[in-house]
């Protein structure tokens, strides 16, 4: 499974690449607000730190506006995934940008109806939200569980992209439920080793090889 981190934050995407293990990057409107620099600079300083799929999303809300500045922005780096929503116009977009062979990213998915017609579109990734599903009361990881039976079934190439994880457990049913990708906050990235018999493991190894030595 592939891992992405979320968030437009340079120190944590410098962080998160030393490790090695990141494969990509998502940000959206929000994060690259939040991150307060220029969104084109900031695009390309991500893509200078992880060479991998690098999320870009558009800002714009007519099909013909998101395909121009889809354009723009695939234009910037090799790297560049163009984000559109899940909306009839962000599929028409998606549809125009995949036959130019501009790798798209569709968001903001919530049911398996709606995953089908971002892989017929063309998309590349399709990110359904497991945790703002579970926040009105209903399950996020089945919703996982569901397309990837449905793109299994009809040979979809489009990749899942688990996106709105919450914690550590978000992570492990993505990883048994089949998800391609995981996209997750540094926060979160920083607690996938955390486990108490880990460092009790570790700690009394260290003890005993500090014996052994005395």
């Amino acid at each position: 499974m592939k891992l992405f981190i979320d968030t437009a934050e340079i120190h944590e995407i410098e962080a998160a690449a030393k490790t090695g293990l990141i494969d990509g990057v998502t940000t959206n409107p929000s994060l690259v607000a939040k991150a307060g620099q220029p969104f084109e600079k900031l695009l390309l300083r991500i893509c200078e730190l992880v060479d991998g799929p690098i999320s870009a999303e558009v800002t714009t809300v007519t099909a013909q506006d998101m395909i121009a500045q889809g354009k723009t922005l695939a234009k910037l780096h090799k790297n560049i995934v163009v984000k559109l929503p899940l909306t009839w116009a962000g599929l028409e977009a998606c549809k125009a940008l995949s036959e130019q062979e501009i790798k798209t990213n569709v968001t903001l998915c919530f049911t398996e109806v709606q995953a089908m017609m971002a892989a017929k579109a063309g998309a590349t990734y399709v990110s359904p939200f497991v945790g703002r599903l579970d926040d009105i009361g209903q399950d996020g990881m089945a919703l996982i569980r569901g397309i990837r039976q449905v793109y299994d079934h009809y040979h979809f190439e489009t990749q899942i992209l688990v996106a709105s994880i919450r914690h550590v457990d978000h992570m492990r049913q993505s990883i048994l439920a089949g998800g391609d990708v995981g996209t997750l906050p540094y926060k979160v990235f920083q607690q996938l080793l955390s486990h108490p018999l880990t460092d009790s493991g570790l700690a009394r190894f260290m003890k005993d090889w500090e014996t052994m030595k005395g």
